[in-house]
């Protein structure tokens, strides 16, 4: 019996540490600053001082850059996303091929032909090496780039926690499991998790092809006759170039053009997880928009590089001690 009780008591110690662990995740990802390890915190003013005009810059360039390339906003969006589950959100998606030091995540399956967006960073680099030169990360530079596109597509707007430094390597095998559009929901359920994501998270975060485009390739459809593998459907044929909750309206009537968008209502253990908060999100977009906000800062928390560790990328296409 001693023996028993013991164990019991282990096991309670067990789940409180991990619901405290939860519950601290849950306050970073609300709070208006993060502190991963050493005290040192990212925070909505990091450059209040050192660049103050770092916001109104990034947003002056994806203005212009938007002007002739409507698909801007949802390619700077899909790169953060893509950078944070690889590494960390480290800029590491932004490296070009260095051989042999560094080999690009930019041709690995999930990015090849479908993440862009690369020349657009360059100019927003440029720019802001012009106005506060050696300040601003590339990594930064990603995560205002995807709250600045969600909201010149109408709105929620957030208050971007800053202070991430670069990486100067780059991580082929994690790049290689990204979230895939023809992933199951279990298989998407695990990649989130596994980066301290939740259910919410994933619904939220999926949101975001609520606007933008996709080639026909990768639709549940596949291309029809006499497209080519890179056409482009609009991912949201409602309200294309909205951001807003229509996304999952179009899942509730099985129109959804990407398998790992359906899968949240047409997999069989979607019931116990996704469904219920596709249908909350369907019906109350202001709940969608609160979310959403709540999960890119949690994922814009993912392992950053902080303090000294890393490096201010004077190229963000190459490490700096390539110069």
């Amino acid at each position: 019996m001693a023996a028993a009780s013991s164990r019991i008591s282990s096991l309670g110690l067990l789940l409180a540490a991990h619901c405290a662990l939860l519950l601290a995740l849950a306050g970073a990802a609300h709070g208006h600053g993060y502190a991963p390890s050493g005290g040192v915190a990212l925070s909505s003013g990091f450059y209040d001082e050192s660049c103050p005009s770092a916001y109104d810059v990034v947003r002056r360039v994806i203005q212009d850059a938007r002007v002739s390339d409507l698909r801007v906003p949802t390619s700077l969006i899909c790169l953060h996303f893509h950078d944070c589950f690889v590494n960390g959100c480290d800029g590491s998606i932004l490296l070009d091929d260095d051989l042999p030091a560094i080999q690009s995540e930019k041709h690995v399956p999930a990015n090849d032909k479908s993440a862009r967006g690369f020349e657009v960073v360059d100019d927003i680099k440029s720019a802001l090496e012009a106005a506060c030169p050696g300040i601003v990360s590339c990594a930064n530079i990603l995560a205002l780039a995807a709250e600045i596109s969600v909201e010149l597509a109408g709105r929620p707007r957030w208050r971007v926690l800053l202070g991430r430094r670069d990486g100067t390597t780059t991580n082929i095998k994690s790049a290689n499991n990204l979230p895939s559009p023809f992933d199951p929901l279990d298989k998407l359920l695990e990649k989130f998790r596994n980066f301290n994501l939740d259910d919410t998270d994933l619904v939220a975060l999926q949101g975001a092809h609520t606007f933008g485009k996709v080639q026909c390739q990768f639709t549940q459809q596949n291309c029809t006759a006499g497209q080519s593998s890179g056409a482009l459907e609009n991912l949201d044929q409602v309200t294309p170039k909205l951001f807003d909750n229509k996304y999952y309206n179009n899942l509730l009537e099985g129109h959804a053009q990407l398998r790992s968008d359906q899968v949240m209502l047409s997999d069989p253990c979607a019931a116990a997880t996704t469904t219920p908060i596709v249908h909350r999100f369907a019906g109350n977009q202001q709940d969608f928009f609160k979310n959403f906000v709540a999960s890119m800062i949690k994922m814009g928390n993912i392992s950053p590089l902080i303090g000294k560790d890393g490096e201010i990328r004077n190229n963000c296409r190459r490490v700096n001690k390539r110069y």
